[in-house]
């Protein structure tokens, strides 16, 4: 197999027969409500625009925030900097959110704006205390591309999209604005340059005294609620801990937050500081972000103050999963596909978190030997590679949805001796779904994505996995936001973790548990399946039992929760993916 054979984007429908290409999937299920019109988009930057509230403010009855008892400092947020422009910094989001609650009245209105990075074609990565409380799909619009803050007449050259879904993490606390971290998924992909997050292990970022940056177009002044008309930058430096919590105290919680800057100096003159509407932007530290603006003192420029921010390293394993979540039914939960092994049926069965729900017919899937979700274009529309068993040919299934329709390439030839195939997610570090695979001499060869269903020149990532029986992967399941495998040993069933270093290798393996063949005979990785930003695993007793085995985002023995049975009907079944 050459590279420029995997590179190749070839219509399938030259190499499959009339059989096979009908084996289409279903059209993904969106309704009318997922995709806003510019109608509405605009109806909802108008009401946003006028509207002058916080977000994550819990005076309103409809919000669900907790009661406020904070001390009095705390208030969710470029006072000083410069102006800069989209071009520097093509990732920025504005984020604005405006319901209008179904009454003709603007007294009852919620308008707020909060900022965002773009990591992903559909994911924009804020702050939880912006999402929480909030429908951003009824409610949300998200403009990218323009310098300039859009407003109820223009959108000054950038572009509106809506929103599908939102996370914010599970912990978050509306009360101390702790774990305060969100991503936000848009019903379309945006055509502009992403930002990556730095590494759970990145401690080089937080060092006292680095240089970083903030962008926004937040308050400007501490003496209006005016934003900023134009995108603004800040150099602000790391401060310690030691000083942050000197300043904060207990309001600031060591290794969720970090802070940055140089203590305020009680006024607009000589303070350089994130302030309101500025808000889930990012703190940019060596071109990845370290930090989101989460808050800071009211009015910013309280003397001796930081701005605060949410300590992006601590939290990028439970948020990377979030950027590559994409399933069979649109949701949070990993989906599972599968094959009968007498009429070659395909069919569906949707995660419900800990539970599968009935199954939905897909048709004959007969004449291939192997289905793995993915979404190799970042669209977030589940993909499939699917290979033929006749030839061992290699397709890349995706949606189209300016087409409605299911587009059919060839991305392998002649895979068939492959031991191993595998759409681990994102194994290089780059934000692209990489390909796997294992080949007949037991070499381990990693296939870099680049976003559009093509791959660059494989790489060699190791030897010596032919003694394995399998090799499985989808996502993080040591809880780093790096794409891992598990493999087991043809010898003893001993089954191991490899980390992945996010650079196209692995570390050594790590023993997680034993499986013999009488426990389970039959195995899938298809991602988060119980929506906790983990990866999980899913394996199936010869008698028939199909079980969860929930990953923790641990290694060793405690890489798996105890098993959950999703149901005793599976051995009719022969592919899993």
């Amino acid at each position: 197999m050459t590279a420029a054979g995997v590179a190749a984007a070839v219509a399938g429908a030259l190499f499959l027969t009339p059989a096979q290409a009908a084996s289409n999937p279903p059209s993904p299920a969106r309704p009318a409500s997922a995709t806003a019109s510019a109608k509405e988009l605009n109806h909802r930057l108008a009401v946003a625009t006028a509207g002058d509230d916080l977000p994550g403010a819990t005076s309103r009855s409809a919000l669900s925030g907790a009661a406020d008892t904070r001390t009095g400092r705390i208030d969710p947020k470029i006072i000083g900097g410069t102006t800069t422009t989209i071009a520097k910094a093509p990732w920025m989001a504005q984020l604005w959110y405006g319901d209008d609650r179904g009454t003709a009245s603007t007294a009852d209105d919620i308008g707020f704006f909060c900022g965002g990075a773009v990591v992903a074609p559909t994911k924009i990565l804020t702050a939880a205390h912006c999402v929480k409380g909030y429908n951003w799909k009824a409610h949300g619009t998200a403009v990218v591309g323009a310098t300039t803050l859009a407003d109820a007449d223009s959108l000054h050259g950038g572009t509106a999209v809506g929103v599908w879904r939102q996370w914010n993490h599970p912990s978050y606390n509306s009360v101390t604005i702790d774990n305060d971290i969100a991503v936000l998924t848009l019903n379309v992909p945006v055509k502009v340059t992403p930002i990556r997050m730095t590494t759970a292990a990145d401690t080089a970022s937080y060092k006292a005294g680095t240089a970083a940056k903030v962008y926004g177009w937040g308050r400007t002044t501490s003496t209006t609620q005016d934003l900023s008309a134009t995108l603004k930058t800040a150099d602000l430096p790391i401060r310690s801990d030691a000083t942050c919590a000197g300043f904060y105290g207990a309001d600031f919680i060591k290794g969720h937050n970090v802070c940055a800057g140089a203590p305020a100096s009680g006024s607009d003159t000589g303070t350089t500081s994130s302030c309101n509407g500025d808000s889930g932007g990012p703190l940019v530290v060596g071109g990845r972000i370290a930090g989101v603006v989460s808050w800071g003192v009211r009015d910013c420029v309280a003397r001796g103050a930081y701005s605060v921010f949410t300590k992006v390293s601590t939290y990028v394993g439970v948020t990377y999963p979030r950027l590559d979540d994409t399933n069979l039914s649109g949701d949070h939960y990993a989906d599972l596909w599968m094959r009968t092994a007498s009429g070659r049926t395909g069919y569906e069965r949707d995660s419900k978190g800990t539970s599968l729900a009935g199954r939905e017919s897909w048709g004959d899937w007969s004449g291939f030997d192997l289905v793995l979700q993915t979404d190799l274009d970042r669209d977030d529309y589940q993909d499939l590679l699917v290979r033929r068993a006749s030839d061992g040919d290699v397709f890349w299934k995706h949606f189209v949805p300016s087409r409605n329709a299911w587009s059919t390439k060839l991305v392998g030839d002649n895979w068939k001796s492959r031991l191993a195939v595998l759409a681990p997610g994102d194994v290089t570090g780059d934000y692209q779904p990489d390909l796997v695979s294992v080949d007949s001499a037991g070499v381990l060869w990693v296939y870099p994505g680049k976003g559009n269903g093509t791959f660059a020149a494989r790489v060699k990532a190791g030897t010596g996995w032919k003694s394995f029986s399998w090799v499985r992967g989808h996502g993080d399941f040591s809880g780093d936001g790096i794409a891992d495998l598990v493999a087991r040993k043809k010898s003893n069933g001993a089954v191991y973790l490899y980390k992945g270093r996010g650079n196209g290798t692995f570390a050594a393996g790590v023993k997680i548990t034993t499986w013999s063949g009488s426990a389970y005979n039959a195995f899938a990785a298809v991602g988060d399946v119980n929506g906790d930003s983990r990866a999980d695993f899913l394996a199936r007793t010869p008698g028939g039992t199909l079980y969860l085995l929930r990953g923790t985002g641990k290694s060793g023995s405690a890489a798996f929760a105890a098993r959950l049975s999703l149901g005793t009907t599976f051995k009719q079944y022969d592919l899993f993916g």
